[in-house]
């Protein structure tokens, strides 16, 4: 039995602020139990939700020298699908409304401890993992500190670790002084074939450097990350270790995102009678956000952070001329002021047409990937994007720039030979994101029988975790031996 660590600083059900907790929660449950053992470690926020913390069972906690002090290490453990979770307590770094803040030192200082405490609570719990499994900055000291000071003892020698990249914008970042002093790293780390880079201390890039194996989230990311424009200043180092750099795509619970059994939906449905029954959650969604209730009209979906990211300066370019378009648009999130305003804009000046909810909600997603006709996320970048696998399965047919995971996912339509699961379109310029939404209107509107075949391919799809599972399961082989 080889046994796995997750090691993250949120997961679902205890916490999420994104994408990556729902990757915690759910590609371990996928993961075959015959011959992985495979648990997730975590902070313990105060921001958990009560009924969480009461899952939580006290293990033990000790003393901890960090920063030049003692610290408290409180360790507690839970079980929710038959994966078992450990907690780090300690209230003075995990306290606060929200997981994070937006004090950078602060969230360097919090994970730095985060790391070294994950690494030493492994004794008291009696689990030596053959492989820790790191997800974004705020665990990339693990390797660091698992080379530094922890592989000396016979406990910790020979652990691999592998270091997952989910948006590589976000580094964890600080002057080397200070990281210094905080980490208690010695002068031998802070050089630029290690932690530093460009006069920086930089706890992604020391994970990348020390990890015996480097993923990403889609196969087209891991090659785009290598380039000058999505490196984010770490491209060379990430061609560097291209031999031990893959992708591998993220999946869907579809225990969660199913038509068919959804909770949230008025009207349920699946791949055989789509035809008839989805159409209904449409007029329910016209009907409740008060756009006009029309079965015809073409209606297309977002739901996403509103940033530049995304994509949305393009939709603001284009905004008017598509809006001239028999088409409904219905929105959902939040994200920078400029783009919440430009879309309760257009919701004012095409009431009926335009519909912006400038907020988050669960339920209200569901209902925007089973009512609409079509989705629409023209992503400047995007490691893998769920909310197209989300669309596909729902058999709301997404209209996506080819980058990163969207072009690895959905494959463009082509009328003549009757293939596709969407439309997409290259370049990042405004007038070729509306023709290929102009082109899905075309067919939507006048190859009515060729749409429905579209959805027919798209909700065939399987983006479970059960296909991305195995290959990590492949990757833990090959580094375990």
């Amino acid at each position: 039995m080889k046994k796995i660590l997750f090691a993250a600083s949120e997961g679902v059900p205890f916490i999420k602020t994104g994408g990556l907790a729902d990757v915690i929660g759910s590609l371990p449950k996928c993961i075959d139990k015959r011959y992985f053992d495979v648990r997730v470690v975590m902070p313990k926020y105060a921001c958990m939700r009560q009924e969480m913390k009461d899952k939580m069972q006290y293990v033990t906690h000790f003393y901890m020298d960090f920063n030049y002090k003692s610290e408290y290490v409180g360790v507690l453990t839970a079980e929710v699908s038959g994966i078992t979770f450990y907690f780090i307590d300690n209230e003075f770094y995990f306290n606060g409304g929200r997981p994070y803040s937006d004090d950078g030192l602060w969230e360097i200082t919090k994970f730095a401890f985060f790391c070294k405490a994950l690494l030493s609570i492994l004794p008291t719990v009696d689990f030596r993992p053959d492989l820790i499994h790191c997800h974004d900055w705020q665990t990339g000291l693990v390797p660091v500190y698992l080379k530094e000071r922890f592989q000396g003892g016979e406990f910790y020698r020979g652990i691999k670790t592998v270091m997952t990249i989910h948006n590589l914008k976000f580094q964890g970042k600080w002057d080397v002084k200070t990281v210094k002093h905080i980490t208690g790293l010695p002068d031998y780390f802070f050089t630029p074939d290690k932690l530093e880079c460009y006069k920086d201390a930089n706890m992604l890039k020391g994970g990348l450097v020390y990890a015996d194996a480097i993923t990403t989230v889609s196969a087209t990311y891991a090659e785009e990350i290598k380039t000058d424009f999505y490196g984010e200043g770490l491209n060379g180092l990430l061609c560097a270790r291209s031999g031990s750099l893959r992708g591998i795509v993220n999946g869907i619970d579809y225990e969660e995102y199913n038509p068919e059994t959804d909770r949230f939906l008025p009207y349920r449905y699946n791949a055989i009678n789509f035809r008839k029954e989805k159409i209904k959650n449409k007029r329910a969604l016209q009907k409740e956000l008060g756009l006009e209730e029309d079965d015809r009209k073409f209606m297309i979906g977002v739901v996403s952070r509103l940033t530049d990211q995304k994509g949305f300066d393009l939709v603001a370019y284009m905004m008017d001329e598509l809006c001239g378009d028999a088409i409904q648009l219905v929105v959902l999130g939040t994200g920078e002021e400029q783009y919440e305003n430009m879309f309760r804009h257009y919701d004012w000046k095409y009431a009926g047409k335009v519909s912006a909810n400038i907020y988050y909600s669960e339920e209200m997603s569901h209902k925007i990937y089973a009512g609409c006709d079509a989705f629409l996320m023209p992503s400047l970048f995007e490691p893998c994007g769920l909310s197209q696998l989300i669309a596909l399965h729902y058999g709301t047919v997404p209209i996506v720039r080819e980058t990163g995971g969207l072009r690895d996912t959905v494959e463009p339509y082509n009328e003549y030979e009757s293939t596709g699961t969407g439309f997409s379109f290259s370049n990042y310029n405004a007038h070729e994101m509306l023709s290929a939404i102009r082109y899905a209107e075309r067919i939507y509107y006048d190859k009515k029988r060729e749409w429905n075949k579209i959805i027919d391919r798209a909700m065939a799809k399987d983006f479970s975790w059960h296909v991305s599972a195995e290959k990590y399961q492949e990757m833990y082989d090959w580094l375990i031996g």
